[in-house]
């Protein structure tokens, strides 16, 4: 079983991003301030939708990170609430209400989000929740992110108990949490749509947590295993830092791992924890800026390519490993026909990652080939600033992807994998409704 309940309090004052129930009956999610009139804060001006266009998102993560900070910092950046609020009735569950208020942490007024349960909820596993949000009205975007985060976080847990992910349970108070702690943070990412994430390396804290099943070492065990290529270091602080959910969510999201990147910053979030530390302000900061020109030192590889060479790979074989890879972190993935000695044809085995997600995908790469080794290219990428909008046609709304910048004319392509979907339920080749999609793009573009 998951052990997403645990009864003591953590460095971010809850168990493993888990709300506490409080009787207060509703029958739907909805938002509540915690601060009244004279004390609330002054907030910044919302941002819009798309913001992170052309800019990074950084996360300095210098007290960790969990599941409600990583939604409290995007609040505080300037994402509304609506945004959080939407993508959660989305979904089939009920039986709480968020909060979003302020905490002062060594004098920084930071932004706080919580999760408040109203009574029992039911045991759902990792099979039933990527169900219910692969079946959701959720935006496709924040729909994929969710599921992708979750499947993280699922197969952590998965690694750790030993069992198929479908079986992995979320307990309870627990499921509903790390639900919408998943979800919300989805949802703000998706609204903000930046052209980087970086995250800082990960503080791995020490010391005991009580979970469900028994006591536990610190870092988690699900942290460690959702951090699988993450850079982490060590800190002297005997209090959870960094909980499964917000390990799933920033090993997800992050393109590339540093102290500190090179851009200039524009606007800044504190999502607050909800515990003082001794030696830290216990906060998550959220920096958007824009990336500078020299954003990438001469040197300073921000992507790998990964390759091996295979004589034996059947067709079917390779297509597989090329999905395994792809869900395994990388961006892109590809088999290409080569010679080798002796006129053995072969077949070289290709993935693109992320720095910060190399080490999984090589990995990958050597569980699902008979290659005895890996090599490494490590490399820069210039990349179009990119947008996904959504357009109604006469099956159904799909999802486009665009990309723009100082690069010609913008480019539209149809989300493959939505367009099938939409055809499946309109019954209708694939390809009418391709066309039905490029064809809404261009009315709208006018």
């Amino acid at each position: 079983m998951a052990h997403d309940d645990h009864d003591h309090p953590h460095g971010h004052g809850h168990a493993h991003d888990h709300g506490h129930a409080h009787p207060h009956p509703h029958d739907h999610p909805h938002a509540h301030d915690h601060a009244g009139p004279d004390d609330e804060p002054m907030r910044r001006a919302p941002l819009d939708e798309g913001a992170g266009r052309d800019r990074v998102l950084f996360f300095d993560a210098f007290s960790g990170t969990a599941g409600d900070m990583t939604i409290a910092a995007l609040l505080d950046l300037g994402v509304p609430m609506l945004v959080v609020e939407r993508a959660v009735a989305a979904l089939p569950i009920d039986g709480f209400h968020l909060h979003r208020g302020h905490a002062s942490r060594s004098g920084i007024v930071a932004t706080t989000f919580d999760v408040h349960v109203e009574g029992p909820q039911p045991e759902r596993t990792w099979g039933a929740i990527d169900a219910m949000l692969s079946a959701s009205a959720l935006a496709p975007r924040v729909r994929e992110l969710a599921r992708a985060i979750f499947r993280r976080l699922g197969e952590a847990e998965a690694n750790v108990h030993r069992m198929p992910i479908e079986s992995v349970h979320f307990h309870e108070v627990g499921a509903v949490d790390a639900i919408v702690d998943v979800v919300g943070a989805a949802a703000c990412l998706a609204w903000l749509a930046p052209s980087e994430i970086v995250a800082t390396p990960l503080p791995m804290s020490r010391g005991f947590v009580r979970a469900r099943h028994g006591v536990l070492p610190l870092p988690a065990p699900a942290v460690v295993d959702c951090l699988r290529g993450v850079p982490t270091y060590a800190v002297d602080v005997d209090a959870e830092l960094v909980t499964p959910t917000g390990a799933a969510i920033v090993a997800t999201v992050a393109t590339r791992f540093a102290a500190w990147p090179s851009f200039a910053p524009e606007r800044t979030g504190w999502g607050a924890g909800q515990r003082e530390l001794a030696d830290r302000p216990n906060v998550l900061r959220a920096v958007l800026g824009r990336a500078s020109d020299a954003a990438v030192a001469p040197g300073d590889a921000t992507h790998v390519v990964l390759e091996a060479n295979v004589d034996d790979m059947t067709g079917e074989l390779a297509g597989h490993a090329i999905a395994a890879l792809l869900a395994a972190g990388a961006l892109d993935a590809w088999v290409t026909p080569i010679t080798m000695k002796k006129g053995r044809p072969a077949l070289t085995l290709a993935a693109l990652a992320a720095v910060g997600a190399a080490d999984r995908v090589a990995e990958t790469m050597l569980r699902e080939s008979t290659s005895l080794g890996v090599r490494w290219t490590r490399v820069t990428r210039t990349e179009r600033p990119r947008r996904v909008v959504e357009v109604s046609t006469r099956y159904g709304v799909v999802p486009v992807k665009v990309g723009e910048g100082p690069f010609g004319p913008e480019v539209a392509k149809p989300e493959f994998d939505a367009c099938a979907r939409v055809a499946a339920a309109a019954g209708v080749p694939v390809r009418e409704v391709l066309t039905a999609a490029l064809e809404a793009w261009g009315r709208r573009r006018g």
